[in-house]
């Protein structure tokens, strides 16, 4: 079980020491923890289902990942809590307990990566790493008011890495800090110093923006000031992101017919971009797992139940289409922002729900989150969630995308732009 004392965030508490200590590495002094999705050498990697923990053996190695930032220097004190198989955003586990939202205990702290994102805002380690699919750290960052980062599809390893669906899968990592995000991200990345950054554009997507429940002054206004004040207004454009998926993505046609357009929370051409991962998405995990699911026949909590049998039921259609949509929206988005250009858009659609809600009442949040969530997702671009405080006493953020590769870029522009972000915000 979860321990409760460290807000329920870890599955087992640890100790990784670096394989050569010294005050010289980049991570050194430096405390982080695990999602319990990483093989670490020894243990049993539960991929958040206690079926899965009891059919499954010791990792014989270390995921490349962990071993890189263990060489970086930084001590692991744990493995974390996660959603169970990693399909969920909301981090409910009926199993090992829920991990306490350390900025709104009432409050889901967001998922898959439930336990790596309270581990960091709990101040119980300095970061953490976890994975990314769906928005599985991009939303726990948001909802517990810390950063995250989900890099570039491909670009760090996911070897010993449990699969969840291997064309979105990714490895990020959670701070509380943008210096601290910064260092983890030029060692995993391997990136070299870099100096300021100035953005040539930064593009508003005010569409996007009409999604979230949280006033654009609070979020967007905060925005835009920091920017202006930073790098000159010349760089700020608005746009809605709508019409370049349209008129740029044609394969996504196929499942643009496929309606809810009436529904006022909806954005069509990002609906139907959502539509199209989580077909994808499906297919990958049935193909990974659908063998171990239908044989084992595990013990799943509700909403998770309902997605993995959904997933392992579902028929093999339209792929071609999906790879096809990937392709062309990353091509679209790529020639929108150009070299050192950034878009903003809400990272998610507003303030993290309550514990326990019927999932059926978050199906209109689900909608728009997806809406949001699948942009990177589905183009394979870096973004980062940048937390803005508090409004109404709930912690709310605002996400930056770049271009694919570019992540080095975008890691120095959010330490750029952070000092200024707070102050206009009026928080410490």
């Amino acid at each position: 079980m979860a321990i409760d004392s460290n807000h329920g965030a870890f599955v087992e508490k640890i100790l990784l020491q670096p394989p050569s200590p010294s005050r010289d590495l980049p991570l050194s002094g430096l405390t982080f923890a695990v999602k319990d999705i990483f093989d670490v050498a020894g243990h049993v990697t539960g991929f958040g289902n206690p079926d899965w923990a009891r059919t499954h053996p010791a990792a014989e190695s270390t995921a490349p990942a962990v071993s890189a930032i263990l060489s970086g220097g930084a001590t692991c004190i744990g493995i974390t809590v996660m959603d169970e198989m990693a399909y969920s955003i909301n981090g409910e586990n009926e199993h090992y307990g829920t991990p306490t939202n350390p900025c709104a205990p009432d409050r889901v702290p967001g998922g898959s990566s439930s336990g790596s994102a309270v581990a960091v805002g709990a101040d119980l380690a300095d970061f953490s790493l976890g994975t990314d699919t769906g928005g599985s750290v991009r939303v726990p960052s948001s909802y517990c008011g810390i950063f995250g980062f989900r890099p570039s599809h491909g670009v760090i390893s996911t070897s010993g890495v449990t699969p969840m669906a291997q064309s979105f899968d990714t490895v990020g990592w959670f701070a509380r800090n943008p210096a601290i995000l910064n260092r983890v991200g030029q060692v995993l990345l391997q990136l070299p110093d870099m100096g300021p950054v100035v953005p040539t554009q930064f593009i508003i997507a005010e569409d996007c923006f009409q999604l979230s429940s949280i006033p654009s002054n609070r979020v967007e206004q905060v925005l835009v000031d920091s920017v202006e004040k930073l790098f000159g207004g010349h760089v700020i454009r608005h746009a809605n992101l709508r019409d370049v998926v349209k008129d740029r993505v044609p394969s996504l046609n196929t499942f643009l017919d496929k309606g809810n357009a009436s529904q006022e929370y909806n954005i069509p051409p990002l609906t139907a971009l959502s539509s199209a991962m989580r077909l994808l998405q499906r297919y990958e995990f049935k193909n990974n797992h659908g063998e171990w699911v239908s044989t084992v026949r595990p013990d799943l909590g509700p909403g998770i139940a309902e997605r993995v049998w959904e997933a392992v039921q579902s028929a093999d259609e339209n792929v071609d289409v999906c790879h096809s949509i990937k392709t062309e929206l990353r091509a679209a988005l790529t020639e929108l922002l150009g070299d050192f250009g950034v878009l903003a858009i809400p990272t998610v659609p507003g303030a993290p729900p309550k514990l326990q809600t019927d999932p059926t009442t978050l199906e209109t949040f689900r909608a728009r989150a997806f809406s949001l969530l699948s942009i990177a997702g589905l183009s394979g671009l870096c973004q980062v969630s940048i937390p803005l405080g508090l409004y109404d006493n709930l912690p709310v953020s605002v996400s930056l995308l770049a271009k694919h590769g570019s992540d080095g870029f975008l890691l120095n522009l959010v330490e750029t732009l952070y000092d200024t972000l707070k102050e206009q915000v009026g928080w410490l």
